[in-house]
């Protein structure tokens, strides 16, 4: 009985130190193996690129939930999973790097994941949370529609979108649940929200926009979307809202129109 009561005093005083360790240098190795992977996947073909994002996924999604504890519904879920979007967003993008940026261009990949890491350790106690969380969405957005962009032709443009909204539904959840939206009630707002977005992102792709604009605009619409959300649930009027955000989309549509016809 001793020896199996010292294995289990043993087993557990490993487990202890194993997260502790994990606590201590998982905020900087984690984001720093994802960039690693990241800069992998930039240079490699179709098939090692399917490999490479699924490593990301397992890895990026056991890492987080080893860092942010059990998950909580007061809290929500999204926030488990944004940090595996935003590094398979980025492998996608890079892919459009101009050879020989990819050594240039993998820190900047590194410091993005541990700042969108860095977000969601800290949560609403961190100063400027929401504008570094929007910041970071909007990115991540513009980061999986560039990418998408870029991976698929044209001709397979729905494929493109169902990947597309398979990546993006997760900003736009974690952009409801930051609002204070939790379970059906942010799903819903989610689900609106991607709406909105991938119907413009399917005019970008029809439309063969360059591939900077087309990205922006998707952007763009999915921050209007978030902004003009926020603005209502904070008691601003709908005429105020309708002009400010409503000019961001007007802006968006008359370049669109221009670039198409150019």
């Amino acid at each position: 009985m001793s020896v199996v009561a010292d294995g289990r005093r043993l087993f557990r005083t490993w487990r202890v130190l194993g997260s502790r360790t994990m606590k201590r240098a998982g905020p900087l190795v984690l984001p720093l193996l994802m960039a690693a992977l990241v800069a992998a996947g930039w240079s490699v073909d179709m098939v090692a690129l399917a490999a490479v994002l699924a490593l990301e996924l397992a890895l990026a999604g056991l890492g987080t939930a080893a860092l942010l504890g059990a998950a909580s519904p007061n809290t929500g879920y999204a926030r488990y999973a944004i940090f595996a979007v935003t590094a398979v967003s980025v492998t996608l993008a890079g892919r459009l790097l101009p050879p020989g940026i990819g050594p240039l261009a993998a820190p900047l990949a590194w410091a993005f994941l541990f700042w969108v890491l860095y977000i969601e350790r800290h949560g609403p106690s961190m100063p400027g949370y929401r504008l570094s969380l929007d910041v970071t969405l909007v990115l991540t957005v513009f980061s999986a529609t560039a990418g998408m962009g870029g991976l698929l032709p044209t001709e397979l443009w729905l494929l493109a979108m169902i990947l597309l909204g398979a990546l993006v539904a997760v900003p736009c959840l974690r952009a409801a649940e930051a609002r204070g939206a939790l379970g059906a009630t942010a799903v819903g707002h989610a689900l609106l929200h991607l709406l909105v977005v991938l119907q413009v992102a399917t005019a970008m792709l029809l439309l063969e926009l360059p591939s900077p604009v087309g990205p922006a605009l998707v952007a763009l619409t999915f921050h209007s979307w978030s902004g003009a959300a926020d603005a209502l649930e904070s008691g601003v009027s709908n005429r105020a809202v309708f002009l400010e955000y409503g000019s961001l989309a007007a802006i968006g549509a008359i370049v669109a129109l221009f670039l198409s016809g150019t």
